[in-house]
């Protein structure tokens, strides 16, 4: 049978169980017709890029299924049907990565939450972030200053 990854992503007022109780759901229709599900990973809550359904966060879920491509399509359907799931995105792919999504493995780093930048306490990179506030040399102003007076005097405003 094809494999496949779903990533589904559910209403932000649900709980956690009621999640899980969703991926359960796909599981037993998936069972009834000899697919399966290959992978779960719950990637938890997270704030969305856009509202959809006047939700701003949602409870994201990656899941690895090996079905056919009818079961997909039933699948697809019964989720749109669900009120508590805003969207679902299924590819198929050639094999299920066994190991943890990009996602999991970057809340999994020892950074302890904490961003590594500069505003967070780490070194300010020299000259990349320069806003032009009160940066400007003594050079830049007179030149500017300079640039406004030939102007004055060609009376070009």
């Amino acid at each position: 049978m094809p494999l496949y990854e779903s990533v589904l992503i559910a209403r932000n007022d649900v709980s956690q169980a009621q999640v899980e109780a969703i991926v359960e759901e796909i599981d037993t229709l998936l069972t009834q017709d000899g697919g399966s599900i290959e992978k779960r990973e719950f990637w938890g809550l997270r704030s969305l890029a856009y509202r959809i359904k006047k939700n701003r966060k949602g409870h994201y879920v990656l899941l690895g299924l090996n079905a056919r491509p009818d079961q997909i399509r039933e699948l697809e359907r019964q989720l749109g049907l669900n009120e508590d799931v805003l969207r679902v995105l299924t590819l198929r792919v050639d094999e299920i990565d066994q190991n943890p999504s990009a996602i999991l493995s970057r809340k999994g780093d020892d950074r302890g939450g904490e961003r590594g930048g500069f505003r967070s306490g780490g070194a300010k990179p020299s000259g990349r972030f320069d806003s032009g506030r009160g940066g400007r040399r003594s050079e830049d102003r007179e030149e500017y200053r300079a640039r406004e007076r030939d102007d004055a005097e060609q009376g070009v405003e």
